[in-house]
């Protein structure tokens, strides 16, 4: 069965970087797009940035753009989001995703994505 999981969660200070992996069992790793979301306590689940299948094209949120960059290496079948100069704001659980072989550029739509890791906790405080 396909599983992901992620890794590199922690507790920073405002302005600083973080890094998160996500590793993925998919046999066919290269024919998933992948995505990162994330739910701050209260909030609903928020798209992130994607990545997609065919010719790695990104896409971002407006509120992370800039800041961060989602990137995938299909030989670790690994995804990876870099994020920098982190806010509060940024603060929640982010969950990385595999859609379901569209093989075309992602969306930011969670709907097209169908399985799910456990989740890595980030918070950003002073």
């Amino acid at each position: 069965q396909l599983e992901l999981a992620e890794s590199g969660g922690g507790l920073v200070q405002p302005g600083e970087s973080l890094r998160l992996s996500c590793t993925s069992s998919a046999f066919m790793f290269d024919y998933y797009g992948l995505g990162w979301f994330r739910q701050a306590p209260g909030k609903e689940r928020e798209a992130v940035a994607c990545i997609s299948a065919k010719d790695h094209l990104p896409n971002y949120a407006d509120s992370v753009k800039g800041r961060f960059t989602i990137s995938r290496d299909n030989a670790k079948k690994t995804l990876y989001l870099q994020m920098s100069s982190l806010k509060p704001e940024d603060t929640a659980v982010y969950y990385c995703a595999a859609d379901h072989g569209l093989l075309r550029e992602c969306l930011l739509d969670s709907s097209d994505f169908g399985t799910w890791g456990q989740g890595t906790q980030v918070t950003v405080s002073s």
